[in-house]
């Protein structure tokens, strides 16, 4: 018997085949724990995230659009917002800075940690030729990990807007790094 597609996988965990979801686990749960701990750069945190994007996996197994994308891309994605639902709750919490209690101190600002990396300099030339808005809403969603409607609420603008001014940033961006 030859072995399913994850598609097919999917489809099966969407009608509460638990095999189904047990076998999604097995095959892709070393890839989507690359994925979450690349966001959380924490071990523990990141092992979270993948138990949390699997139970939302399970919940919405059914929303899975083959005509989308693939299903490695819908994993990786469920998995990466339950990433990005914990390091905004880390985000909220307020450091010490006492090594002793197991906090670190604040690192710097993000814009300025990214000139020591290869095309961190570029990328931040390239960031603050953007107008206001477009960099603005980059920097909340890519940055600070916020998701389109909160910018939107944050920024008191519709949602059409702010995902324009983004798409816009980004398609400039991507042609000022080339």
């Amino acid at each position: 018997m030859s072995e399913k597609s994850l598609a097919d996988l999917l489809a099966a965990a969407a009608r509460g085949e638990r095999d189904a979801l047990r076998a999604i686990y097995q095959r892709q749960s070393v890839r989507l724990f690359g994925v979450a701990n690349a966001v959380l750069r924490d071990r523990d945190q990141a092992s979270d995230a993948v138990h949390n994007g699997f139970l939302n996996i399970a919940r919405r197994a059914g929303q899975f659009d083959p005509t989308r994308g693939t299903p490695e891309a819908w994993l990786a994605a469920v998995v990466r917002y339950a990433a990005l639902d914990i390091l905004r709750a880390r985000g909220r919490e307020t450091p010490s800075d006492d090594p002793s209690l197991g906090d670190t101190p604040v690192e710097p600002e993000a814009l300025t940690a990214l000139e020591s990396q290869e095309n961190g300099a570029r990328l931040k030339q390239c960031l603050e030729a953007l107008p206001e808005k477009n960099r603005r809403g980059i920097v909340l969603a890519f940055v600070h990990g916020l998701s389109h409607p909160q910018i939107a609420d944050r920024l008191e603008l519709p949602l059409g807007t702010v995902k324009a001014w983004i798409r816009r940033g980004l398609l400039t961006l991507r042609e000022c790094m080339a």
